[in-house]
């Protein structure tokens, strides 16, 4: 069936686009947006990078990352041959102004052939050290001249912290309008993230109890059994803060947190984002032990296997003092969530690979059981797990079978994988789509990154000011440090990730 709303005829630029994110994810997701007839006949990707390439070389690479990570499996024959005739390749000097005029020859003989002007996005698919340059020479090229038209999509982090993330804001503001420059989080583009804001606002029963009357705490736990793999180098200057809690986990709060939008209007839905970050607590640099855990994964066994430590990967210092596990303690100060925790952690080489958000409920104000009936008794939850199952559990209360009175938590559970078999599509292709189609609802603003890194300042000027001393302080395969225990345990909660199944 024919997609409702296809985007127009559109050229993509990928600069980087011999590296892993173009095989991995843009290219499979492009593809499967063809498939499922998404873009406009007229549609081209022009990859540019350094390496030595033909046309023909680089499709076949492409292909292999296709049959290798594409959720509908391989590519058919017949289907990849019409496909590959929209790929191109340019070996190109990012540096040189002939780059750039190249591509700007490419691309007015495509717009001669299509007959008319199209959309140009403009793809940073490479490290932040050459995002500069880049947007730089787009812009003076007039590449990108129509601000209706033209677009440029930014892969994270975007800025090293609140100083080089407004640098760069202003800087490219004087290239491009705003509604031109996507910062792509591809966490917003996961289906079940993007259900929230559908959970929360299109049923009229949660709403009422959405608020610090009825809510204990919320928990929003990222765990990774993965290391650092071959980022270490640039992970090594990044940390878990950088690369997980200022841009994902924050969004997930927000999401959670937000006051219901008037419209699904772009600009009215980042607003209400905002909104959250500005009232986030601010957190002073010598209250930072009360409210932050940080933590070094060391060696350890992974589900059989032994694993090194973080200091031990490539690519990082042999005294490495970054961050792999961070976990805080936010409160936001408006009318809904007064005093009202919110609980985050991320790690890498935890015990498990999961993605979940507990909304923790408060006690009923009057136990009218007898005691025996309720020595079973659970919080009632309401969990959102994001992956790597995708579902929504609602704990609850009832009474067991028999002539006595006995209480039992039970599980009301919607599962994504048994209500749509079919699957649902990867990330980066709802974000691509959206790229194309102008919708900058899913993407953050310049306001929003500043807002999210200003919450996180004293933090890491905290912690870079006073190295510890401790690291590494958790052993791979645990749940992080015991000090994320106790950040939790001093209110009388603990961690909880409840796999979908259980």
């Amino acid at each position: 069936m024919e997609a409702e709303k296809k985007a127009k005829p559109t050229i993509i630029v990928i600069f980087g686009a011999t590296g892993d994110l173009t095989w991995r994810k843009l290219v499979p997701a492009m593809y499967n947006l063809y498939l499922d007839q998404w873009v406009d006949p007229h549609f081209a990707i022009i990859g540019v990078g350094r390496s030595e390439m033909s046309n023909e070389g680089f499709r076949s690479h492409l292909l292999d990352g296709i049959n290798k990570f594409s959720r509908t499996g391989k590519a058919k024959p017949e289907v990849w041959e019409v496909f590959a005739q929209t790929i191109f390749y340019q070996k190109a000097d990012y540096d040189q102004d002939s780059t750039y005029t190249s591509l700007k020859k490419q691309i007015t003989a495509l717009e001669d052939e299509w007959g008319g002007a199209v959309n140009r996005v403009f793809y940073m698919s490479l490290p932040p050290q050459h995002v500069q340059q880049i947007a730089t020479k787009v812009g003076e090229a007039g590449l990108a001249p129509d601000d209706k038209l033209s677009r440029i999509v930014f892969e994270k982090p975007f800025g090293h912290d609140l100083e080089s993330a407004k640098k760069l804001n202003q800087f490219l503001l004087t290239l491009f309008h705003e509604c031109q420059i996507y910062r792509i989080d591809h966490y917003l583009g996961k289906e079940t993230v993007q259900n929230i804001m559908a959970f929360r606002f299109a049923n009229a029963m949660f709403e009422p109890l959405w608020n610090r009357n009825y809510i204990d705490h919320v928990q929003i736990t990222v765990s990774e059994q993965l290391g650092v793999e071959d980022r270490g180098s640039y992970y090594d200057h990044a940390g878990a803060l950088r690369d997980m809690i200022q841009n994902h986990l924050l969004q997930l709060l927000c999401l959670i947190a937000m006051e219901p939008p008037v419209s699904f209007d772009a600009d009215e839905v980042r607003n209400r984002k905002v909104d959250v970050l500005h009232a986030l607590r601010k957190i002073s640099r010598d209250e930072v032990h009360h409210y932050a855990v940080r933590g070094q994964y060391g060696a350890g066994w992974i589900e059989g296997k032994k694993v090194p430590g973080y200091r031990e990967e490539k690519g990082v210092l042999p005294d490495s003092n970054t961050d792999t596990f961070a976990a805080f303690k936010f409160f936001i100060d408006n009318w809904r969530w007064s005093n009202i925790p919110f609980y985050l952690r991320t790690g890498k080489r935890m015990s498990e690979s999961i993605s979940v958000i507990t909304i923790q409920f408060k006690p009923v104000p009057h136990q009218s059981f007898p005691s025996q009936a309720t020595e079973n008794w659970q919080p009632n939850r309401l969990i959102l797990n994001i992956q790597p199952q995708m579902g929504i559990r609602l704990r609850f209360q009832a009474k067991r079978p028999g002539l006595k009175m006995q209480l039992n938590p039970v599980d009301m559970l919607f599962n994504y994988k048994e209500n749509y078999p079919s699957g649902s599509p990867e990330a980066y292709e709802t974000l691509l789509l959206d790229v194309m189609l102008g919708d900058a609802t899913l993407f953050m603003r310049a306001d929003q990154v500043e807002a999210a890194w200003e919450v996180l300042m004293p933090i890491l000027h905290k912690w870079e000011a006073n190295p510890s001393i401790s690291f590494p302080n958790y052993a791979s395969g645990m749940q992080g440090p015991e000090e994320s225990e106790a950040l939790i345990a001093r209110d009388g909660h603990n961690w909880i990730a409840l796999p979908l199944e259980k």
